[in-house]
């Protein structure tokens, strides 16, 4: 696209073919869609003629499992089509509530639905089962395309296939049952089982678990305060709405209830579980869910839907470089970076207003999952930068653990890939001419595995000062504290005898443990002399008030300007999880460490303080290992 600069700022100029490009975006977003023909539906179609009907597009493995002469009766041929066309169904046999005019329609899938459905018909047909995390804006029907898929394999694919609605509160499972029930209730007759309607009927005396006559389908309600609304059940597919606001406490926790879904749901054909829910802020369960599901560290499938593709939040512009000129940086982006129209951006710029902040309006119509998780408002460091710097990170070259021939040594180390994989390293260490061009910084956890993680991150500062400081690795456990100190050691020395940093307080908490932290360290002392010592000559790093301030107003500046090079996705996690609490104090939420956080900040501050000093001793330019 050609653009006629007015200004200096790229961004900010009018585009000369502003009319004529909005004019193009919008010819593209007019897709042809009739799901009773099946024109623009889901999936490779293929043609067919149909007696009293015409011409329809039906999916193409229709007719590898079909006789073709099944044409020639319309009846027949629709509900045979029932089972491979699930849009045709749907505008055929759904009805549900319009949400604009309150009446009764039969159920024509909007764009939204029709990608989340692409995705869901993928994993149908791979025949894996389906696993998916959604992301949800307002107002386009996702709770509505996850229970109508479910109702389509209970009323046309399987009989005795058990379903688990679980919400927020009973009354959201209650909602989604009211969609099923008008589904039941306006059917229609001629596509009946044998001319038997479809009801819901009490199973066993129990209000919460119904049984779908005649296809003898169980619909269990439940909450997340009833994790046992499971157990005892046969249940094929689950579907869990609004997770994100599941209570998560000492006493109710939402990973129970999925690991008692995920318990009983087996992997294979047609079972189901998705995960649904606009975002309730960051490091909550739903948020852990999410990020899983991106990282890979999950079977379900990461699906999100932002605002624009949401055909309701459109609005018509009168004059396009009026417009324009009205728009701040943020909405220009709109166009340039994510490909809006200027209706779609005029219907941002108008509901805007509405709000008192712009992180409200992120907050309520999300432009990208980073937003719609910044909705608490708490994290302290700016998501947009998190989302930049999440770029960088990559897959380590090396995952196992560091070791020597004997425990306690800092001699014959090596790297060993079949240990425990609680070493990750990016970057292998290479020869410098600078004495502490690598730091290693140690947090120190606890030895359980609930408690604290220790971590041990391991930076770059790099030569150059056009480059970058860079994490190059990182151990992360639970260990014993006399261990980790050798582990540490270790790995400082494998890293050309890098400055080695102790953050010390967890060894500092009373006399006894103060005492055995400086038999350590004097320990390691004996052994490695390239150790950190605090202005008072005390060796490690004591994190205080002050301390702790100093590295949280240095990582907000460091983030937020892209300053240095993170590599591992969980630092950036934990980043998106960090808060100012109401006490005044930093951590993580509830339930969320934020141990790599503070490995990380501890580093930076240090390296920050500590200029690169050349090498004085010739010797000093051989690698140690």
């Amino acid at each position: 696209m050609n653009l006629k600069m007015t200004d200096n700022n790229m961004t900010s100029a009018v585009p000369e073919n502003l009319v004529e490009e909005n004019a193009r975006r919008n010819e593209a977003l007019k897709t042809v869609y009739d799901p009773i023909a099946g024109l623009g539906a889901c999936g490779e179609r293929v043609a067919v003629e149909v007696e009293g009907v015409g011409r329809v597009y039906v999916p193409a493995e229709m007719f590898d499992n079909e006789p073709r002469d099944i044409v020639h009766d319309r009846l027949l041929f629709n509900k045979t089509r029932f089972h491979y066309d699930f849009e045709f169904w749907c505008a055929t046999c759904a009805t549900v509530r319009d949400k604009v005019t309150g009446r009764n329609i039969k159920l024509v899938l909007n764009a939204p639905q029709r990608r989340v459905l692409a995705e869901l018909e993928r994993q149908r047909k791979s025949g894996q089962g389906l696993r998916m995390v959604l992301l949800k804006a307002r107002q386009w029907g996702g709770s509505t395309l996850v229970l109508m898929y479910m109702a389509w394999i209970q009323i046309v694919l399987r009989k005795n296939w058990n379903s688990l609605i679980c919400g927020h509160k009973r009354n959201t499972s209650s909602a989604i049952k009211g969609m099923y029930s008008k589904l039941l209730r306006y059917y229609p007759k001629e596509y009946l089982e044998e001319g038997k309607p479809l009801r819901f009927k009490t199973f066993e005396g129990s209000s919460q678990t119904q049984l779908i006559e005649p296809r003898d389908c169980l619909v269990i309600m439940g909450s997340s305060y009833s994790e046992d609304a499971v157990r005892g059940y046969d249940v094929a597919m689950a579907h869990l709405s609004e997770v994100a606001f599941w209570a998560q406490s000492a006493h109710h926790d939402p990973f129970d209830i999925i690991r008692s879904v995920d318990g009983t749901i087996l992997l294979g054909d047609l079972s189901m579980i998705v995960l649904e829910s606009t975002a309730n802020g960051m490091g909550n369960f739903f948020h852990s869910q999410w990020l899983d599901a991106c990282n890979g560290r999950s079977d379900k499938q990461p699906v999100f839907v932002p605002w624009h593709e949401i055909e309701i939040y459109r609005r018509p512009v009168a004059d396009p470089v009026a417009l324009w000129r009205s728009l701040d940086q943020y909405e220009r982006d709109l166009w340039h970076e994510h490909g809006c129209t200027l209706e779609m951006i005029n219907w941002y710029h108008t509901k805007r207003k509405a709000y008192p902040t712009h992180n409200l309006m992120m907050a309520e119509f999300p432009t990208t999952d980073i937003e719609a998780f910044a909705n608490s408002g708490s994290c302290i460091f700016d998501l947009s930068s998190l989302d930049a710097m999440r770029r960088d990170c990559r897959p380590p070259i090396f995952v196992g653990d560091i070791i020597s021939r004997q425990p306690h040594s800092l001699s014959n180390i090596t790297l060993n890939g079949d240990l425990t994989r609680q070493l990750k390293i990016w970057a292998y260490p290479e020869k410098s001419q600078f004495k502490s061009r690598y730091i290693v910084a140690v947090d120190i956890g606890g030895r359980t595995e609930k408690a604290d993680f220790s971590v041990i991150t391991v930076l770059d500062r790099k030569e150059d000062p056009d480059l970058k400081p860079e994490v190059v690795a990182q151990w992360r456990g639970h260990i014993d504290h006399d261990r980790l100190a050798w582990k540490a050691a270790q790995l400082a020395t494998y890293y050309d005898n890098a400055l080695l940093v102790f953050e010390s307080n967890s060894l500092d908490q009373n006399k006894d443990e103060s005492k055995k932290a400086e038999n350590i360290l004097q320990f390691i002392k004996r052994h490695y002399s390239n150790l950190y010592r605090r202005e008072n000559r005390n060796l490690g790093f004591h994190t205080n008030a002050k301390s702790k301030g100093r590295i949280v107003d240095l990582l907000i500046w460091w983030i937020r300007d892209h300053l240095y090079i993170e590599r591992d996705r969980d630092a950036i996690d934990e980043y998106s999880w960090f808060e100012l609490k109401s006490t005044g104090r930093h951590g993580a939420v509830i339930g969320k460490h934020d141990d790599i956080v503070m490995s990380r900040g501890i580093a930076l501050l240090v390296a920050s303080e500590s200029p690169l000093t050349p090498k004085l001793n010739p010797a000093d330019f051989i690698h140690p290992i």
